[in-house]
């Protein structure tokens, strides 16, 4: 066992590894002098002077340093999407094992491919009038349902909810999940906006997605996604990354907001805004009534001096009364208009309540929807034997397989029972 040992392989630590390769890579006249093409993406210039960014093509990336000590002439002036030549060593940051281009020299090279595409194709939808005004259909004011395109794994899904909640809980919302970045977002945006165009009762649909580099959003640069946002029958808000980043699907849609959040903001009222324009209608009212109020007495007082002047004192007393009784039934107006004000606060706020899908829930009630496909299960003719099933309750969700299905007939006896 003790001569097994002596001639046993050395064990490295990970630092002796990550040194090792470095020295092989400093060690290549090749990494050494080399220069490589590609677009710049996720430009990082802090406080320390230095500059990092990655350099990509269509198959991959690789990331780049620019020490402030480097007389690189154009690192003030590189953006995201630019396409450069950049000259310099490749080695190894030890301390992540992470191998980088330390760029000594650098060049433009022009617009990046992705920005010329980007242009070439706004340039010829725009031609088409895909973008124009007229094309634009406006938004509901007080939305029933909304649907909403993005990933259900996004925080903007989350930061959208809440928003939602927030603003108008009495509007449904109706999500149809897709990828928002990758090979296969383009398509599966383009079915998740064919799905909620099946629903009659969708009032306006979000589009949205949080932020991220030009690749990043580049399915939102789409043709056919910009299409079908364009053609999409009902309005469409566009809530794609930040501020100052502009897609193809921002152009085609009904509403550009600049961030998800700003979607769900332009899609819905504000419920404070609400009670506040009935309190403000409430004080109108009341207003009115008491300048009309004060418009009779001043009348009175003219006619009282007419009276006094021309006619008995009992056509004084007949005015008087007259009066009294306008003055109590707008009294009545006024108690009847408040009541019906308060009586419509006390039914939406009651409406609100019972609209909440969670206090539903807490009543024993359950949502089923399909486990594969997030379905919403509404009939027994969407079960199938062996089908898995989610059960969601108002404390945590069940995922359950049907093993019987049994139809009942209108009577409520057993029609069909299937093993």
């Amino acid at each position: 066992m003790a001569q097994f040992e002596l001639f046993a392989p050395p064990v490295l630590t990970v630092s002796d590894i990550n040194r090792y390769i470095r020295q092989l890579m400093d060690s290549d006249e090749i990494l050494q002098q080399v220069w490589v093409r590609g677009e710049i993406s996720n430009l990082s210039q802090p406080k320390s002077g230095h500059v990092y960014f990655t350099l990509k093509d269509a198959g991959a990336s690789l990331k780049c340093v620019i020490w402030r000590s480097t007389p690189v002439f154009l690192k003030h002036t590189l953006q995201d999407g630019q396409a450069i030549e950049a000259q310099g060593s490749i080695s190894v940051y030890e301390r992540d094992g992470q191998y980088q281009l330390y760029i000594q020299t650098l060049r433009p090279v022009g617009e990046g491919l992705l920005f010329q595409q980007f242009a070439a194709l706004k340039n010829q939808l725009e031609a088409e009038g895909l973008f124009d005004a007229d094309r634009k259909q406006a938004l509901p004011v007080f939305p029933k349902r909304i649907g909403i395109v993005t990933s259900p794994s996004a925080a903007a899904l989350q930061d959208m909810l809440n928003t939602l909640r927030n603003r108008f809980p009495l509007a449904e919302v109706l999500l149809s999940p897709t990828s928002v970045q990758g090979q296969e977002a383009p398509k599966q945006i383009v079915q998740a906006l064919q799905k909620l165009q099946q629903y009659d009762d969708i009032d306006v649909i979000l589009v949205a997605r949080g932020g991220g580099s030009l690749e990043d959003l580049w399915a939102f640069n789409d043709e056919e996604v910009a299409r079908a946002i364009a053609d999409c029958r009902i309005p469409v808000i566009t809530g794609i990354g930040h501020e100052t980043d502009f897609t193809l699907a921002d152009f085609a849609s009904d509403f550009r907001a600049p961030t998800p959040t700003a979607a769900a903001v332009a899609a819905t009222p504000d419920m404070m805004d609400i009670r506040l324009n009935i309190q403000a209608i409430e004080n109108e009212i009341q207003r009115r009534m008491e300048m009309r109020i004060a418009d009779l007495k001043d009348d009175l007082v003219m006619q009282n001096a007419i009276v006094q002047r021309y006619a008995p004192q009992r056509k004084v007393y007949e005015l008087e009364q007259q009066l009294d009784q306008m003055a109590m039934t707008l009294q009545r107006v006024i108690k009847y208009q408040q009541g019906n004000r308060q009586l419509a606060l006390s039914h939406l706020s009651k409406h609100l309540q019972s609209a909440n899908p969670h206090n539903m829930l807490k009543r024993g009630y359950v949502i089923l929807n399909d486990e594969q496909s997030g379905e919403r299960i509404h009939t027994i003719k969407q079960v199938n034997p062996e089908q898995m099933l989610r059960i969601t309750l108002a404390d945590g969700a069940v995922i359950a397989k049907s093993e019987k299905i049994i139809q009942f007939t209108e009577s409520g006896g057993k029609e069909d029972e299937n093993a």
